[in-house]
């Protein structure tokens, strides 16, 4: 069972390199900056295990000079959604990009006035088309028999976000003393001299 896994992850993980959508990526990137210059901020939302996602790449960005902020997917239809201006960018994970509470809330936020990235598994996801920037997994193969619990979904939705965290990170020249400043306590900011 544990070679099975393996060899999935080894395989998705591979096909998701193999096929990454350069374009897409710098197209989020960009509308990001476009939106910061203006005053916009980042929203990152997910319903289920992709919220867990969510919140790791909020505070991923936020730590590489992104601002981000984590919108909790349910509530943001009953009045969270207020913290998502016209001209933010709101990041949407769902694997299946079908998720009804989710497609709720980002009809929300578009109709408040947000740029909408939607990381799901297809480009015919109702997130995709709801989306102004799609970021596709295309994953397959969860790793096990039932193919039901999200394992390389989650991993694949992990890394094409830090993928964007990168491009934002280079973008932004980031240097050690910046880092420092954001991360002066723990083992990071020791390795880094703080």
């Amino acid at each position: 069972m544990i070679e099975k896994f393996e060899q999935t992850i080894k395989n998705e993980v591979t096909e998701l390199f193999d096929t990454l959508d350069y374009q897409a990526l710098n197209d989020g990137k960009t509308m990001i900056l476009t939106s910061e210059k203006e005053g916009g901020r980042v929203h990152v939302t997910g319903i289920g295990k992709p919220s867990y996602v969510s919140g790791y790449i909020a505070s991923l960005l936020s730590s590489t000079g992104t601002p981000a902020y984590f919108l909790d997917g349910t509530e943001a239809v009953h009045g969270s959604s207020g913290q998502v201006k016209a001209g933010d960018v709101v990041i949407a994970i769902s694997n299946s990009g079908e998720t009804e509470e989710l497609l709720y809330t980002i009809r929300t936020v578009r109709a408040n006035g947000a740029k909408i990235i939607g990381v799901s598994k297809s480009r015919g996801s109702s997130l995709s088309q709801l989306s102004d920037v799609c970021l596709c997994t295309s994953t397959k193969e969860e790793g096990d028999d039932l193919n039901k619990p999200p394992r390389a979904s989650i991993i694949k939705q992990t890394l094409l976000l830090q993928s964007l965290s990168i491009l934002l990170q280079n973008e932004r020249k980031l240097s050690p003393s910046d880092y420092v400043a954001w991360h002066p306590g723990g083992a990071i900011g020791e390795s880094l001299g703080a």
